[in-house]
């Protein structure tokens, strides 16, 4: 299937058609060189491109593309939440995740959401070429790094509300922006701060949120 790294095209890639590929990330030059690089492969066919969650299910439904290679922060929606809208609403559409901030709470994440990619952005264009036929071919890759890390780190104790509002919170943001951006009543945000400060021991949301990171839940 290789010869001197590169994939010659004999494999499995769907009957002898390129694999179809969407990239989503709100960075357009990064997604532009990722796109030029990834054209260069013979059996690798971009369709689409998007620069936010709500646009990358939107592309995925309408180009239904093989494999989804999402950024896991996006505008509107992230990696994650899209890769689990995709398992649901395109079960032929399988995804991995490119992400710059590769802790281990996320990969967990990625991972309970059926992610089978999970990579850093510091892998070169080839590289991600070679993990994206894996995850086509049904298999599953994760960096090795960011799989250490998540066993070392053990499971966080946070629900994934809690969770999502410390790292709403992470800014500093006043309860009432917070309440705003999770489409909660600000008394109910109060309320699940309280519950993840307590579970970490910390005396307030803004110690929550550092222990939380620490540990790599966030």
């Amino acid at each position: 299937m290789t010869e001197h790294g590169r994939y010659t095209g004999t494999g499995d890639t769907g009957g002898g058609h390129p694999v179809r590929v969407l990239l989503a990330d709100d960075e357009h030059l990064i997604r532009g060189a990722l796109a030029a690089l990834l054209a260069l492969e013979d059996d690798l066919l971009v369709v689409a491109e998007a620069a936010s969650g709500p646009e990358a299910l939107a592309m995925a439904r309408a180009h239904r593309p093989d494999v989804a290679v999402l950024d896991l922060q996006m505008p509107g929606r992230d990696g994650v939440a899209v890769a689990a809208a995709l398992g649901t609403e395109l079960p032929g559409c399988r995804t991995m995740i490119v992400t710059g901030h590769g802790r281990p709470g996320h990969l967990k994440r990625a991972l309970a959401a059926g992610v089978r990619g999970f990579v850093p952005k510091t892998v070169s264009a080839r590289r991600l070429a070679e993990i994206i036929r894996t995850v086509h071919a049904g298999n599953r890759y994760v960096d090795p790094e960011l799989a250490a890390d998540a066993i070392s780190s053990g499971d966080s104790p946070l629900t994934a509300r809690e969770a999502e509002l410390l790292e709403l919170a992470a800014d500093g943001a006043p309860i009432a922006e917070i309440a705003e951006r999770a489409a909660l009543a600000p008394g109910t945000v109060r309320n699940y701060l309280s519950s993840a400060a307590a579970k970490l021991a910390a005396e307030n949301r803004h110690a929550a949120v550092r222990v939380a990171r620490e540990r790599g839940w966030l």
